[in-house]
């Protein structure tokens, strides 16, 4: 089997990806909604996939995988595996997750990730009842993921929160770092109390809070939460966009604390979890399949950390329907250092009427059961997708 044609287009807001072949299979790789760049990128390593054998995984990647970079420049790379895996899932009549090992466990946990509601204001109040809405979500989440501080619109909407220049162009992805101000960090801490009130002990917080953080701070904070049992404490130092790790300074954070620390959703290939996996600079990782470089990447990283007695956490909240079901598939394989996945929510409703494969409801009480279907195990209907679709991309699905 040879790859004959590598395309891409955007079902309403989401980049896919098609690779097609000569015998008549093709495979499906999406990435988040908010990377648009992809398409001069998928031209790029086009020529360099004509003519591969697709069920040749780890072959035909070690083509292309020295071309991306840290997030967002993993993403092309990354959905061409998935493609790739979906093949040669369908080529064997297999479902992926037999193709790495086989499942070990029948259903996956996922934790709220894109299930956000309105805030209405940043006080203690506001950020639980935060939690109180989402306790109504019908996937009936056990673990609840929270942003706050430099990872939420705190530094604009309150004044004086950090002692350092506000940006002033907000449209990037967190731009502010700093010393926060006492009265902030007080602040912070109070919100998070707030929210624990209201799940208890029965639900999981954990807390979406940088990049941003001063290493004072950031021990300051994980001291104070050590009562209150916070799963972990994500990408404080470094971490969303940022293209390096800073593993030393993670690593004076997280001996300092009993409060487990967490980053990795920006880092790209097994490699530059190196060092953060061996100084077990942080209790959690959270690699993304779609910015990693692929579902294997991910779950060699995994057991790599579970060696080091590190757990996993993958991301995955803009991966839309596509992205979801390799989520699964990988998670199904993954050794018992593995927690759950941020659930991603496909951005426009109608993606769920236009794709096949997925359970229905697709999360019953925070979990996720894992199908047996060949490949990825799920598919876009033709003619649903079509009118949510531009001009020029009305042939993806020709081969």
């Amino acid at each position: 089997m040879k790859i004959t044609n590598v395309k891409i287009a955007h079902i309403g807001e989401s980049p896919v990806i098609r690779i097609s072949t000569d015998e008549g299979l093709y495979g499906l790789g999406q990435v988040e909604h908010y990377k648009p760049y992809l398409r001069p990128h998928m031209e790029y390593y086009k020529e360099m996939l004509i003519g591969e054998d697709p069920c040749l995984v780890e072959l035909t990647m070690s083509r292309i995988r020295r071309f991306g970079g840290f997030k967002p420049w993993g993403s092309a790379v990354s959905a061409i595996e998935h493609a790739l895996w979906d093949i040669a899932g369908k080529a064997a009549g297999l479902p992926v997750h037999r193709l790495l090992g086989g499942k070990v466990r029948d259903k996956v946990r996922v934790y709220n990730g894109a299930r956000q509601f309105r805030f209405n204001g940043f006080e203690p109040e506001d950020f639980a009842e935060q939690m109180r809405q989402k306790m109504t979500c019908a996937e009936g989440f056990t673990i609840m993921k929270q942003w706050i501080s430099f990872h939420s619109p705190m530094p604009r909407r309150m004044p004086d929160f950090f002692y350092g220049e506000l940006s002033t162009t907000p449209e990037l992805r967190h731009p502010n770092r700093g010393l926060l101000t006492e009265r902030a960090l007080k602040h912070i801490i109070e919100c998070v109390i707030a929210m624990k009130e209201v799940l208890g002990d029965g639900i999981g917080l954990c807390l979406d809070c940088g990049p941003g953080w001063m290493v004072p701070d950031a021990i300051r904070f994980a001291r104070a939460l050590e009562p209150y049992n916070i799963m972990w404490l994500e990408d404080m130092i470094t971490g969303d966009y940022m293209p390096y790790v800073l593993a030393d300074l993670y690593a004076e954070v997280t001996r300092s604390t009993s409060t487990p620390t967490h980053t990795g959703e920006q880092i790209y290939l097994r490699q530059n979890y190196k060092d953060l996996i061996e100084r077990k600079a942080v209790r959690v990782i959270g690699p993304d399949p779609c910015d990693v470089g692929g579902i294997a990447e991910l779950k060699w990283i995994a057991e790599y950390a579970d060696m080091h007695g590190i757990l996993v956490a993958p991301h995955g909240v803009g991966n839309g329907a596509l992205g979801l079901a390799a989520l699964v598939q990988m998670a199904a394989t993954l050794p018992q250092n593995y927690i759950a996945f941020e659930y991603p929510v496909a951005r426009e409703a109608w993606w769920y009427d236009i794709i096949t494969g997925l359970p229905n409801p697709i999360v019953k009480n925070g979990f996720i059961d894992v199908w047996d279907t060949p490949g990825m195990g799920v598919d876009i209907i033709p003619e649903a997708a079509l009118p949510h679709m531009r001009k020029e991309d009305q042939d993806f699905f020709k081969d």
